[in-house]
């Protein structure tokens, strides 16, 4: 899986909307977070549109994604928020394009359905992590901040390497083995809904050797239950090499104790819960096609460290 050349200070970035239209005042201060990460923002005109519960026709926001990806000037794309419709726009997307211009590519939740297009059908890294119009108006959580730009931004002389090691979770948040054991693969995943409604579609995740990770919000434990029991019968967690269980708020480990122990831990894959990853703060970010290492035994995820000659 390629790398996209990594950002540094100054570099413009386009934020653009996918799914649900942007709330004015919390974008506006989500763009200021950005340029005190010491980024260039491109407002693009998505992000002030609304089609019904869209940012604008699917057209619009197809157009925006296109320009985005094939401008010169353009070195990142941040998505401003989740909400729906993604989904929509990856039958009109020119893949070719994009496939061509691989660049820095962040966002969460509904984003999902780009995450799982671009890395399977364009082949390159992309970043599951915070959006400013949703996790940046109050500033950004600092924790949340670093390990974002800690993942998108180049190390000096290395632009296509960003740092290898152990994924952190914040002092607080403990990890807990569900399975121990160890798995080794892409990193593939992201939100479960839009995982479970790719099945069936020329979009359906691929967990094929992939260490899967899966996050939810305000799904009551047997909606939790009934899209890992699709992924299951699917046979996407039994050709998983791993998993890695994100938030799941308001549900906790326990309130999900029998679609994990039933569904999950029954394919005695290496199993980890609670990264702080995901609808949560802080919040990881993660490089979807990227290949990591599970310890579920010692609790731990390790990024591979890749070598600049690997570079696109």
């Amino acid at each position: 899986m390629r790398i996209p050349k990594l950002l540094n200070p100054g570099d413009t970035v386009a934020i653009l909307a996918t799914s649900g239209p942007c709330d004015a005042n919390r974008l506006a201060a989500g763009v200021e977070t950005i340029k005190r990460m010491g980024l260039n923002p491109w407002v693009m005109e998505s992000c002030h549109a609304q089609h019904g519960f869209l940012a604008g026709p699917d057209a619009l926001r197809i157009k925006d994604l296109h320009t985005a990806f094939a401008s010169p000037d353009v070195r990142g794309i941040f998505v401003a928020r989740g909400g729906y419709g993604a989904a929509r726009l990856l039958t009109g997307l020119d893949y070719g394009l994009i496939r061509a211009n691989p660049k820095v590519f962040v966002g969460y939740s509904d984003v999902t359905a780009l995450h799982i297009a671009l890395t399977q059908k364009c082949g390159f890294v992309t970043f599951h992590g915070p959006m400013p119009a949703s996790d940046f108006h109050d500033g950004g959580d600092p924790f949340t901040l670093e390990a974002l730009k800690r993942m998108i931004f180049a190390e000096r002389n290395h632009p296509y390497a960003f740092r290898g090691g152990p994924l952190q979770n914040p002092p607080d948040r403990t990890l807990t083995t569900i399975v121990p054991g160890r798995a080794a693969g892409p990193l593939t995943g992201g939100n479960l809904c839009l995982l479970a409604a790719s099945l069936g579609t020329p979009y359906e995740v691929d967990t094929r050797g992939r260490v899967l990770f899966l996050e939810e919000i305000g799904e009551d434990p047997y909606r939790v239950d009934r899209m890992l029991l699709q992924l299951k019968q699917a046979g996407k967690l039994r050709e998983a090499a791993g998993i890695i269980l994100g938030d799941f708020s308001p549900q906790t480990l326990e309130t999900l104790r029998i679609p994990i122990n039933e569904l999950i831990a029954t394919e005695k894959k290496p199993t980890l819960a609670g990264l702080a990853c995901g609808h949560t703060s802080p919040n990881l970010t993660l490089p979807i096609g990227h290949n990591v290492l599970l310890d579920a035994t010692k609790g731990q995820v390790l990024l591979e460290k890749i070598n600049v000659l690997s570079r696109l």
